[in-house]
């Protein structure tokens, strides 16, 4: 079987779906690998590594893809890729699954097997897999440093002869993967730093890092986290009370870090434009959530912005900002997922369709969309 790694052709995206040590894993395996010409540029992983590895290099994405078992990607493919894929190949990756639906349905009508990666169940064996987690993670530290970038000060307490300058205080906005890597952060430049989070279970690790958690309502949140470990959306008086603490926090806040996220829904709302009025001059938001809408409305897309005296960082795919480490990262996350289906005796797939990771993540297979998520 052959294994395709196209170049990804959406804007912005650095990243690539395989590294040199991916490409020999799947060499062991007994796959033959073929890596598109310059699909590693935007990762610094030159075509000479990748045939090192023991891949073979193809000139474009139809040679790439045209007799590819399974395809293994960053992002969603393109109308045009779509066409490119042989009918019954396997799909792998990223495919914003839940907001796409006519790219499913071309799936499901040119017969692929597709994975959506970021369905994938939130479950102790499945934690090597997780695309979500590996590169929100990063994303978490980059928008530190994005922050600290626009920031006019220092960010750690500096004793000097002219006078003792004061840390800068964070405020991280959602405490999950990517916000807990915030404020490790934070921290580690000498911030002082304040986090926010519905699920009351996150409190121990926000403290654990050295951070100080911001309680809105005790009672309130003992029910705010799905069973997938997400952030439930709560109710209105909840978030009149959780409105009013974070504009609390805020005034007295430099760096924001927004990173709440509600899966499949917009990104909710935790920074008006009032809000942003009432904080510092010179202060920063950097909001991770500005691809869902925002967590913050004033926020613009792939932009940054004064607005009120407050800079506003909308950067999309920050990931690919840090497009080494990420695609390293996302690449061992799809060896891990495909391995565990290869039958080493044939050196082929084997999908076992009653095991909740497999079943959780296959969007479309035999002509028909089947995830429950997409059902109609």
């Amino acid at each position: 079987m052959k294994i395709a790694i196209p170049k990804e052709r959406r804007a912005g995206e650095a990243r690539v779906a395989a590294s040199p040590d991916t490409v020999k894993k799947f060499k062991g395996l007994g796959f033959d690998v073929v890596v598109e010409t310059g699909a590693g540029a935007g990762a610094s992983i030159p075509d000479d590594q990748f045939r090192e590895a023991g891949a073979s290099l193809a000139a474009d994405a139809a040679t790439a893809l045209a007799d590819a078992d399974i395809v293994l990607k960053i992002q969603r493919p393109l109308d045009e890729e779509v066409g490119l894929l042989k009918e019954g190949a396997v799909l792998i990756g990223g495919l914003a699954a839940l907001t796409n639906r006519p790219l499913i349905e071309a799936l499901a009508a040119r017969k692929i097997t597709a994975f959506a990666m970021e369905l994938l169940p939130r479950i102790t064996r499945a934690q090597s897999m997780d695309i979500l987690s590996s590169q929100a993670s990063l994303a978490g530290y980059k928008a530190v440093l994005d922050a600290n970038e626009h920031f006019g000060r220092a960010v750690p307490m500096m004793m000097t002869a002219a006078g003792t300058i004061a840390p800068a205080r964070f405020l991280i906005l959602g405490a999950g993967v990517a916000g807990l890597q915030a404020i490790a952060t934070a921290k580690r430049l000498g911030g002082v730093v304040y986090a926010f989070d519905v699920r009351p279970v996150v409190k121990e690790q926000v403290e654990s890092l050295g951070g100080k958690f911001v309680e809105v309502d005790p009672e309130a949140i003992k029910d705010a986290e799905t069973k997938g470990g997400y952030a439930k959306e709560m109710g209105e008086e909840y978030k009149r009370k959780q409105a009013d603490k974070i504009a609390e926090v805020l005034r007295k806040t430099d760096i924001a870090i927004c990173t709440a996220l509600i899966p499949g829904r917009p990104a909710p709302v935790l920074i008006t434009e009032e809000m942003v009025q009432g904080m510092r001059p010179g202060s920063v938001i950097v909001d991770l959530a500005v691809e869902a809408g925002g967590n913050c409305p004033l926020s613009e897309f792939d932009k940054v912005v004064v607005k009120h005296g407050v800079t506003l960082v909308g950067h999309g795919n920050v990931p690919s900002r840090i497009a080494v480490d990420a695609s390293a990262l996302f690449a061992r996350n799809l060896l891990n997922f495909l391995t565990p289906l290869v039958d080493k005796d044939s050196h082929t797939l084997k999908f076992t369709w009653e095991d909740e990771i497999q079943a959780g993540t296959c969007v479309t297979r035999d002509g028909r969309v089947v995830h429950p998520a997409l059902a109609g």
